[in-house]
């Protein structure tokens, strides 16, 4: 279903996302205008996982219609096949940027399943795409991104999708939580610090062979964000 209902959830990234988008947007503003250097009188509207939407989330075409975006140069259907990204967060401005968002509390979730592609057609064009992807992005490896931190890499590949064949003014955000201790598992490790967290992003960009200054760095954004001030403004 490309449009996903949600529980209001007790614990983990989903949790605290909610919490942020619906009860304390305030707390992620500033550090959105710094990181998407918004200007005077540029205003994000939150499009998901929104209360009065049942915490809905989106993804193929419906992600699409959500953001009220459309793509005429190269169409979504040509790049990726269905049951695409399920995107944990969606936003926009005023001034026509586009948020696309992930959210992470633990190191495991970076650790992604390989691409479950139902057939050898949804996978062969997942492929093209994600090699297109890298091939313009100057990756010089031999890691497969259908199978190697996969729900990294076919972001990524979105974000080339809309800003690059699209030429939409779009932003990958990855919100990264700090002090999570909602799982309640020693299993868990859950960062304390953003040094924690940029040593674990360093890694998997390294392995995936991105280089450092890609054609897409300035529109991949990672924002640290402390349960701990969320719970002090519960």
């Amino acid at each position: 279903m490309p449009r996903i209902p949600q529980e209001e959830k007790e614990k983990g990234s989903q949790k605290w996302l909610q919490i942020l988008v619906n009860k304390h947007p305030e707390l992620i503003k500033p550090k959105l205008v710094e990181s998407l250097k918004l200007v005077d009188g540029e205003e994000v509207t939150w499009v998901s996982p929104l209360a009065t939407d049942k915490f809905a989330e989106y993804s193929d075409e419906q992600f699409l219609k959500a953001l009220e975006i459309e793509l005429k140069k190269h169409p979504l259907q040509k790049f990726w096949p269905p049951r695409g990204p399920n995107w944990d967060g969606l936003a926009k401005t005023n001034k026509g940027k586009i948020i696309l968002v992930e959210a992470k509390s633990h190191i495991a979730e970076i650790n992604s399943p390989k691409s479950g592609a139902a057939s050898k057609k949804s996978l062969n064009l997942i492929r093209k795409s994600l090699k297109e992807t890298k091939d313009n992005l100057g990756c010089i490896t031999e890691v497969d991104w259908a199978t190697c931190f996969y729900q990294y890499t076919n972001r990524l590949a979105h974000l080339y999708l809309l800003t690059v064949l699209n030429r939409i003014d779009a932003y990958l955000v990855v919100i990264l939580f700090l002090n999570d201790t909602s799982h309640n598992s020693d299993s868990l490790v859950c960062p304390k610090t953003s040094s924690e967290w940029e040593a674990v992003i360093e890694l998997l960009e390294r392995h995936l062979g991105l280089p450092t200054n890609h054609k897409l760095s300035d529109y991949v954004k990672h924002i640290f964000i402390d349960v701990k001030v969320l719970k002090d403004h519960a």
